[in-house]
């Protein structure tokens, strides 16, 4: 990553606010800004919100970039990862406690011409063809166990796009990085 990792103090910071946006948008149906209160919090860039319940996938929403404070951001992408997600129903106001957060802050893309150059645990796929794209973050790799090919693979298919499409002229690959922490990390 070319930024500077966020301080422990930080992540819990961004968790916390996490989780107070998602609780005062389900219960009051708006959130407030919350000040950007340290260099971290205060830098642009972008990030996903990544929702678990019971161990499975509820939500997760990002985005590549961002003008914005990162704190602003999260709080934007959490909403979204709760509510907006087109794969789940919105998350319930009596789901929230049981919901596990996790956040993953990124590094800018960089394109690659070399799928070799993918190195999974440490690298985020985005892969786009034509109207077609698909990202899958650095962590869901090494979750699931995936070589760099299956990886590439199953990015594809996010896309909507056949496996192996990385290997064709006219598919762009992109890769980046991302700081990832959530609140199990602080229970474990």
């Amino acid at each position: 990553m070319t930024e500077e990792k966020l301080t422990p103090a930080e992540r819990r910071r961004l968790l916390q606010v996490a989780r107070q946006t998602i609780a005062q948008q389900l219960t009051q149906g708006r959130f407030e800004q919350v000040e950007a209160d340290s260099p971290g919090l205060s830098r642009p860039g972008g990030a996903f919100v990544t929702l678990h319940l019971q161990g499975q996938l509820r939500g997760c929403i990002g985005t590549f970039t961002s003008e914005q404070p990162l704190v602003y951001t999260v709080q934007e992408m959490a909403v979204s990862a709760a509510q907006r997600d087109p794969r789940f129903p919105p998350l319930r106001p009596e789901e929230l406690d049981a919901v596990d957060l996790e956040i993953s802050v990124l590094s800018p893309l960089r394109q690659i011409d070399d799928p070799q150059l993918v190195e999974v645990g440490r690298h985020g796929i985005y892969i786009t063809r034509g109207f077609h794209s698909g990202v899958l973050l650095p962590q869901v790799a090494t979750e699931y166990g995936w070589d760099r090919e299956t990886f590439l693979d199953h990015t594809c298919l996010k896309a909507g796009l056949p496996p192996g499409c990385w290997r064709e002229a006219g598919t762009r690959i992109e890769v980046f990085e991302a700081e990832v922490f959530g609140e199990k990390d602080d229970n474990d």
